[in-house]
């Protein structure tokens, strides 16, 4: 009897911004739809569930939806309508500029949603250290340059790391896979269809 192979855990990143606001914006939606549903009139509560059906979906696609997992044998990155898999000897390299992205071995580039771009963050993180007052006849002691990193790049940081050191491996072989979220797409799709025929009909 052969035991599978044991798959290392994922290093998982997401964020928390996106998250705290997909939350509120899910509260705010279900306030206002439920009022529209019970205290509304005529093709109001029907206006009401079919608004809710398109935007619910989209808001959890951008904001509680998005994250990236990697371990020893591959990436996951799961964005808002599609997750994309690449083993890490499919990787080509990971580029930072006004966004995160990751490129395979044909240039094709997936953007990691949920490791966003501050640049306030990363401004601040280029600023000089600052030096922290030591113990009385003691010299000040300056902050170690790893806390002067943005969160974001410390992130990537890490993601090309793992692939530099895991992208020759046997279990890191392969090539991309690509799956489309249909569980968010066929209902914000069905909402909007919805949201048209009711408008049309007045």
């Amino acid at each position: 009897m052969t035991s599978s192979p044991v798959t290392s855990p994922d290093r998982i990143y997401r964020s928390p911004a996106g998250i705290a606001g997909g939350v509120v914006l899910l509260a705010l939606g279900a306030w206002l739809g439920t009022d529209a549903v019970i205290s509304g009139t005529g093709r109001t509560p029907w206006l009401a569930l079919a608004g809710l059906l398109f935007a619910v979906p989209l808001v959890v696609a951008f904001t509680i939806r998005p994250a990236v997992f990697g371990n020893e044998d591959r990436l996951r990155v799961r964005n808002p309508f599609r997750v994309v898999t690449l083993p890490w000897a499919a990787v080509a390299s990971f580029r930072s500029g006004y966004s995160n992205e990751v490129l395979d071995e044909t240039g094709t580039k997936y953007q990691l949603w949920s490791i966003p771009v501050s640049l306030r963050a990363r401004r601040k993180a280029q600023r000089p250290a600052r030096t922290r007052p030591g113990a009385r006849g003691q010299e000040a002691v300056a902050a170690p340059p790893a806390e002067r990193r943005a969160p974001g790049d410390h992130s990537m940081d890490e993601l090309r790391e793992l692939c530099e050191t895991r992208a020759q491996a046997s279990t890191s072989q392969g090539k991309p896979t690509v799956r489309w979220a249909y569980e968010i797409i066929v209902p914000a799709v069905a909402g909007a269809v919805l949201l048209v025929v009711l408008v049309a009909l007045g």
